[in-house]
């Protein structure tokens, strides 16, 4: 059964070009057995007539403010308050900048002011609004006045000739996006499981020496820690770090990479699985017994040798995970580079970050990730990393929930 069964939602039509596509959305909620309450912007009815929206919705539509009947018991604070989600599908730049900024001139806007529910937007605009750094900080603003987005997307604009990242989420990702924020108490993963890798491996060079690099293991961490929090049985396979296991979640503590790998295979098989380890590329192809020494004749060939890759293994497995989201941290051709590994190592999803030494991602608190999956890149802003881990697994419970709605 659908989270979304018995629901009562309240939908915001924007004034936008994509705003045709909420009459698809209304019908995809219905299907789940959710009841829509429909709110036309002014501007909405310039691309949909509210006869269309109401015909499908199966109820009134809400336009004005000051409509007389609807106003006489302050309306816009009933709206607001009787329904279990408020989405708002187109959001404009326009519209989330009004509700960034606490404005309230339309019903709309009070509506969304007065919310004690969740609220989940579903952005669509030109690209270079979206781009806009106005629309960045409203974007993040509203993310941490605790707003869910779903989308946008990349792909070709109404306008001739524009694309890029601006393009409402389809109807079914907007579904899957509320089914997960509605799902029962809160964890979407119930019954799941899932496997997630952290930190470095160090690489033994001699009983004293390895080869390593400056992860920390906190994003790994942290994304374990949600996934359990969202209902999954989690299984976190760490390299070396100084941070304290996370609550809920069995912790499996390697050194090398061929150890992640062992013990990876071994919690096969999983549900999801989400590698975020930096795992060492190479190793050293014969490691010494004895402390190497300095002889005074130069420093000893170490002859190396290449490291399994955790990723492509398992997005190549028998028991592959139905869902894989690997990591690529890179200095240089970001994109470039996490597309290549999207491509070749079996993955659902690549999240890609800067990881140069000026970003401070290595090491830091907080990280700034783009998701890149076969259907375009999602820019997301600077983020805690524990709030990144949230959004992730939000985006995994959508994923999940809207594979088993088609």
């Amino acid at each position: 059964m659908s989270a979304l069964a018995g629901k009562r939602l309240l939908l915001i039509i924007g004034g936008g070009i994509a705003a045709y596509k909420c009459l698809d959305l209304i019908r995809r909620l219905r299907e789940r057995g959710a009841s829509v309450t429909p709110v036309m912007t002014r501007a909405a009815a310039e691309f949909v007539t509210p006869l269309s929206v109401g015909a499908l919705a199966a109820t009134k539509v809400f336009c004005d403010l000051f409509d007389r009947e609807d106003e006489q018991d302050v309306g816009h604070i009933r709206l607001a308050r009787e329904h279990d989600l408020i989405i708002v599908a187109p959001a404009t730049a326009d519209r989330m900048a009004r509700l960034a900024g606490g404005l309230a001139d339309d019903l709309a806007g009070a509506i969304l002011l007065a919310a004690r529910t969740p609220i989940l937007m579903a952005p669509a605009m030109n690209p270079a609004m979206w781009d806009h750094p106005a629309t960045r900080r409203n974007h993040l603003r509203l993310i941490e006045d605790g707003v869910h987005f779903v989308g946008p997307a990349k792909g070709e604009m109404a306008e001739k000739g524009e694309a890029g990242t601006g393009r409402m989420a389809e109807p079914l990702e907007i579904v899957a996006k509320a089914e997960a924020i509605l799902a029962p108490s809160g964890r979407p993963l119930e019954g799941l499981t899932a496997i997630v890798t952290s930190g470095p491996t160090h690489e033994p060079i001699d009983p004293v020496r390895y080869i390593a690099n400056r992860s920390s293991g906190r994003q790994g961490h942290a994304i374990a820690a949600a996934l359990a929090e969202a209902g999954a049985l989690v299984t976190l396979v760490s390299g070396p770090v100084s941070l304290p296991d996370p609550k809920g979640v069995l912790v499996v503590h390697v050194e090398t990479a061929a150890d992640m790998l062992a013990a990876v295979e071994a919690a096969l098989p999983a549900d999801i699985a989400v590698f975020v380890a930096a795992v060492a590329d190479w190793r050293v192809a014969a490691e010494s017994d004895r402390k190497i020494k300095k002889t005074g004749d130069g420093p000893p060939p170490l002859a190396l040798a290449e490291n399994p890759d955790i990723l492509a293994t398992i997005g190549h497995h028998d028991q592959r995970p139905g869902l894989v989201v690997g990591f690529a941290a890179e200095t240089d051709d970001l994109l470039a580079n996490a597309r290549k590994k999207l491509a070749n190592k079996g993955a659902d999803a690549i999240l890609a970050n800067d990881v140069s030494p000026s970003g401070g991602v290595m090491g830091g608190a907080e990280n700034t990730i783009r998701l890149v999956t076969a259907d375009g890149v999602e820019d997301w802003p600077k983020l805690a990393k524990e709030a990144a881990a949230k959004r992730l697994t939000a985006w995994i419970a959508a994923k999940l929930a809207g594979r088993a709605g088609t």
